[in-house]
């Protein structure tokens, strides 16, 4: 099928312009492409690095690689996986459903893969967004930028790790032809990631070390294999698993209340955690190492079955005196001691408040939006908007992450105000719409309050929850039907808008630019 764009000359050869493109093909950029394509929008495009759907999904292909939200919650709502196999779904499953949801949807004819998004600039003159790409130029009246938090690998700053002379990786960029049978491997860091990883290296490796900086709250993982006969009800019962949706939705917003409001209410969550530790590690020496020092919930909360038996294996250690160097065939901590080790995984998580996207998008003023988070913080208005930057949408933007749920229902949340701002545009003819500063200062000064009363910012901890000047930019403080009322309709009101007719003409370039292209 054709896509409906305008070809101008450029260095790469082309240059085309959409109505609106999107960064991005996880849940969040697919997601966008088909809500676009039901609300009858053709003039898009998708961009995506990879050379398929499902970001952070299809990136992550490390062994164990799973979900912690159950799989009837982590899908998008119009499109219910009868087909899940497990209560918590592994990374090949959730990947292949993405896939199915492209495909049933008949959005892949929309995407353009292998396209890396180097910068997005706004054109003040032409008002409208000006992308460059590994794939040539293009540009569009609006963009929305799809790139998930987790998405960007955080490598850590440790002296010498650029001389180590064996196998090393960070966990979002898995080495399968690494055979790592038989080796001594360090695993560095005890996150989301780690803790689904060591048990599986555990397997096969003479001896294990694992890098702990922080320990991990960690609570059992209620996972099984779906019963012959939930299977036919998923698939033939009609509402039977929606309803197991909305139970499973239900008692994961119970949790809020401990998390955002009143973190006493973390206590019993705590307890299990407490206990679950007791029952899997009897050795008391390890078990006071690997317990938290902080109120569960203040960061990432997590779920395993097999990493603190994976810690109790002989061969395997838990070091926690810290990295000091890092050298050809070695890590040394900061007691001095030097441990041997043949490959070196780095799962020390995302750029998430830092993302470097973030220097590649230029807003009106000229600056980056990593200079204006860099300022201020990473602010927007309900995570959608970013003042200073006009006809730019985001999707998983400021303060929409959770703590306790899926993302796909924020995600989704977003998409419907997303889509309700396109149709108001083009229902007034506006060139141009920007979130006011004042509306955008005073939803933050509003969210900040709300999260002061919270676990992640009076629990004790240091998370990348938290900005360098101190404010939750990442987390939802409340509800997430709350978040879903906020964002039902697009609020025009908040916005400074311009209608296309009273737009200033372009600048002479960019008039004789258009005229190369009526020429053609």
């Amino acid at each position: 099928m054709s896509l409906p764009v305008t070809d101008t000359s450029s260095t790469t050869g082309t240059t085309r312009h959409v109505d609106t493109l999107v960064i991005g093909s996880g849940f969040a950029g697919l997601g966008a492409a088909i809500k676009l394509t039901q609300a009858g929008k053709r003039d898009f495009l998708v961009l995506e690095r990879g050379n398929d759907v499902g970001g952070t999904w299809r990136d992550n292909t490390y062994p164990g690689a799973a979900c912690d939200v159950p799989s009837n919650l982590y899908s998008y709502s119009f499109a219910l996986n009868p087909g899940w196999t497990r209560s918590f779904s592994p990374q090949p499953e959730i990947q292949r459903y993405i896939q199915s949801v492209a495909d049933k949807y008949k959005v892949r004819d929309r995407h353009v893969f292998g396209c890396d998004v180097l910068s997005a600039q706004w054109d003040n003159d032409r008002n409208q967004w000006r992308v460059h790409t590994t794939k040539g130029d293009y540009t569009a009246k609006v963009v929305i930028t799809a790139v998930g938090a987790l998405c960007e690998p955080s490598l850590p700053d440790i002296k010498g790790i650029g001389d180590f002379q064996g196998e090393i990786f960070h966990s979002a960029q898995w080495n399968h032809d690494a055979d790592l049978t038989g080796k001594r491997v360090a695993v560095i860091g005890t996150g989301a990631s780690a803790i689904q990883i060591v048990p599986q290296l555990a397997k096969n490796v003479s001896h294990l070390d694992v890098y702990q900086r922080t320990a991990p709250w960690i609570l059992p993982r209620s996972d099984r294999e779906y019963t012959k006969a939930e299977k036919f009800a998923f698939k033939y019962v009609p509402g039977f698993q929606r309803l197991s949706r909305t139970l499973q939705y239900v008692t994961r917003e119970t949790q809020v209340v401990g998390l955002a409001k009143a973190p006493v209410f973390m206590k019993p969550l705590q307890a299990a955690a407490e206990i679950h530790l007791r029952r899997q590690i009897r050795d008391k020496d390890l078990r006071k190492k690997v317990r938290p020092n902080y109120q569960i919930g203040c960061k990432r909360m997590l779920i395993s079955n097999n990493y603190f038996p994976a810690l109790s294996q002989s061969h395997v250690d838990v070091v926690t005196d810290g990295i000091d160097e890092v050298t050809a065939d070695a890590i040394v901590s900061k007691d001095g001691t030097r441990r041997e080790v043949d490959a070196i995984v780095v799962a020390t998580g995302f750029h998430v408040t830092d993302s470097p996207m973030f220097a590649g998008i230029i807003g009106k003023d000229g600056r980056t939006a990593a200079q204006v988070f860099d300022a201020q913080g990473q602010q927007g208005y309900k995570g959608s908007s970013i003042a200073n930057f006009p006809n730019m949408f985001f999707l998983v933007g400021p303060n929409t992450g959770l703590g306790h749920s899926s993302m796909v229902f924020m995600i989704e949340s977003q998409l419907n105000y997303v889509v309700d701002a396109l149709k108001t545009i083009e229902r007034y003819d506006l060139g141009t719409v920007e979130v006011r500063q004042d509306v955008q200062d005073r939803y933050n000064r509003e969210l900040q309050e709300k999260l002061s009363h919270s676990v992640w910012n009076n629990g004790g901890c240091a998370s990348w929850y938290l900005d360098k000047h101190g404010n939750n930019t990442t987390l939802w403080p409340g509800f997430t039907f709350e978040f879903r009322n906020q964002t039902r309709r697009f609020d025009l009101v908040a916005y400074n808008s311009v209608a296309t007719s009273d737009l200033p003409s372009p600048a002479p370039s960019a008039v004789a630019d258009k005229k190369k292209v009526a020429a053609k």
